[in-house]
């Protein structure tokens, strides 16, 4: 388990990191870290880590590009010293390209989004112990529709930032993929993005597993 004693978990992003959590840091009591997968997280390190202490802190906002990261970044995540940081960013910046494409100010292209995302990395190495970077994705298992292929273009951005900076990678998409044989990919996320339970409990698991999650601790049997 890379997390130790006393450390601070800060995750930032957009709306599948947001889910209602508490404003102006998402912790503490009564759903304070949202209903996602940073809660869910959040309650599986409880649940299987209790003697680590960690502090987990949701710094999501709704509808967030990287640009509106790069904006608060110093307040958000920068001036809360985290120990371990998330960064679950770029639906947004491929979203709005599809949704409002008469509007292109609104739009984040590839290059503005990996020369922004590589900044902002950059700047949080030195205050970090590490750093995780997970993939922007799109409920949709045909590769060839348009948005899935342009956000599968995004998630090979964030890798490249990763790799680059020696930061943790989980390849979000690659995680909802194999549900695609067995359920429509409405049942994750009725719109696509937004994903069920169901599905924010896939990314918990995918970004816990990165950061050496012993499932083992869960317990079992009666």
């Amino acid at each position: 388990m890379k997390l130790r004693h006393n450390q601070r978990l800060v995750l930032i992003g957009d709306s599948i990191t947001d889910c209602e959590r508490k404003f102006p840091h998402g912790e503490g009591l009564f759903q304070g870290v949202g209903k996602g997968y940073a809660a869910l997280a959040d309650a599986l390190l409880q649940a299987a880590y209790p003697e680590l202490n960690i502090r987990v802190t949701n710094m999501g906002i709704g509808g967030n590009t990287v640009r509106d990261l790069k904006a608060r970044w110093q307040s958000d995540v920068l001036d809360l010293k985290p120990d371990w940081l998330t960064v679950l960013i770029g639906i947004n910046d491929v979203w709005r390209q599809f949704d409002q494409p008469a509007i292109p100010e609104s739009h984040v292209l590839p290059e503005e989004y990996e020369r922004t995302l590589a900044e902002l990395v950059e700047s949080a190495v030195p205050c970090t112990q590490g750093i995780v970077i997970l993939t922007p994705f799109y409920l949709e298992p045909n590769a060839e529709d348009r948005m899935r292929k342009r956000m599968d273009e995004y998630g090979r951005a964030a890798g490249r930032v990763a790799e680059r900076f020696g930061a943790l990678f989980v390849d979000t998409q690659a995680a909802f993929d194999p549900h695609f044989a067995h359920v429509h990919p409405t049942a994750l996320a009725s719109d696509r993005v937004h994903p069920s339970l169901t599905g924010h409990l896939l990314i918990a698991r995918a970004l816990l597993q990165a950061l050496g999650f012993d499932w083992g601790r869960m317990g079992g049997g009666a």
